[in-house]
């Protein structure tokens, strides 16, 4: 007894130090504290919080996940030194939708107090000489497909956020950002036509999501040539699918879930009989109130971990997503109801990860979510 006693007794203090020492679980809780719902604006608090996180990311130099390529031994340069104008928050395209996501607070809030801090960041970025850089960076041959065409896509997003807004500073920015803006529309309709197929897939480079939001981009600006390719090219893509199988996904890293962001284009693309019809065919099952995966919101096991973190943005994108579809169904569809309550739980689902502490998520969580609060919907 007293040998199995020892035995017994080693075991317990080795099991409850291993637990004292052990890292927390990655499995942390959404912070669910003071965030915002669907259809309300944000509260001065929420404002600030949003706006103080993302100013400390556009300046963060490091860690930083350049997707260069490199042309030689003197392409080796800094983050700052080959993008001074968007070098921060860890990639170039999370840095375009941390500035995209200022501008937006900034015209949507004008009288908050942080608003002259936003201005002061945001102008120490956009200056001409640095706008200049990044669009020589782009004109090199060695990166004519750099971020094609998420980073496109939020770049131009950036100039619609821009455009046409009567502000002294915003028409300087506006301005200073036409170089890169007029190469980068000229880069996708060169593009469209050689694109066989769409790409399919749950980050960056989904067509889908590409294709919408540079529409978006055609039509505040009134770009008719840009607008008629990419409406042409999205029904080459999409119009004949039908039964779209859920039941693949979420993959494991997806921030994005191709089914819904080709149906937020669709929507954009045909008249709103059309799309209804279409979407019937796309998802069929949505009739009998039944949408697989596609309806639940998912959970994160690891906010630490810079792929599966993704996971918190499909929350917010899925959210959009659902929210667009349902605006564009005809009035009364019975599938409306059914999209926005999946529309909210996983807004509140996705909002919950977006101040994690940990840098992984909240380089760009903070964009998806304002986005959400003020994306459009259908026509």
């Amino acid at each position: 007894m007293p040998l199995l006693w020892k035995v017994f007794e080693s075991t317990f203090f080795a099991v409850l130090l291993m637990a004292f020492l052990s890292p927390p679980s990655q499995a942390q809780r959404p912070d669910r504290v003071n965030l915002p719902k669907l259809g309300q604006r944000l509260s001065d608090q929420q404002v600030d919080r949003f706006a103080r996180l993302t100013i400390a990311n556009i300046h963060q130099q490091y860690p930083n996940k350049p997707n260069d390529v490199l042309a030689g031994p003197d392409a080796v340069k800094s983050p700052k030194e080959l993008h001074p104008a968007f070098y921060g928050c860890f990639d170039w395209h999370s840095s375009v939708h941390g500035h995209w996501m200022l501008v937006r607070l900034l015209k949507e809030y004008p009288q908050h107090p942080i608003a002259g801090e936003i201005r002061k960041n945001l102008a120490f970025n956009l200056t001409a000489e640095n706008l200049a850089a990044e669009f020589e960076y782009f004109s090199a041959k060695e990166h004519k497909t750099f971020e094609r065409t998420y980073g496109w896509a939020w770049y131009l997003k950036l100039v619609a956020e821009l455009d046409g807004w009567d502000d002294p500073q915003a028409l300087k920015w506006r301005r200073d950002l036409r170089p890169l803006e007029d190469l980068l529309v000229q880069r996708t309709i060169d593009y469209l036509p050689i694109l066989s197929w769409p790409i399919r897939t749950g980050v960056h480079a989904d067509s889908g999501f590409g294709l919408a939001w540079i529409l978006d981009y055609a039509r505040v600006v009134k770009n008719r040539d840009l607008e008629n390719a990419i409406v042409a090219r999205s029904k080459d893509f999409y119009l004949n699918d039908t039964n779209y199988p859920t039941v693949y996904e979420p993959s494991g890293q997806d921030f994005f879930s191709s089914c819904l962001n080709e149906a937020d284009l669709m929507w954009r693309v045909l008249t709103k009989e059309e799309f209804a019809n279409w979407f019937g065919d796309y998802l069929p099952t949505l009739n009998y109130g039944v949408g697989g995966n596609l309806l639940t919101p998912v959970k994160v096991s690891d906010l630490t971990d810079g792929y599966i973190v993704h996971l918190a943005g499909l929350n917010l994108s899925r959210a959009w997503c659902l929210q667009g579809i349902a605006a564009a169904l005809p009035e009364g569809d019975a599938r409306i109801g059914l999209l926005r309550r999946s529309a909210q739980a996983h807004a509140d689902q996705g909002f919950g990860y977006v101040f994690s502490g940990n840098y992984a998520g909240e380089h760009w969580l903070a964009t998806f979510a304002v986005y959400l609060l003020s994306c459009p919907t259908a026509r």
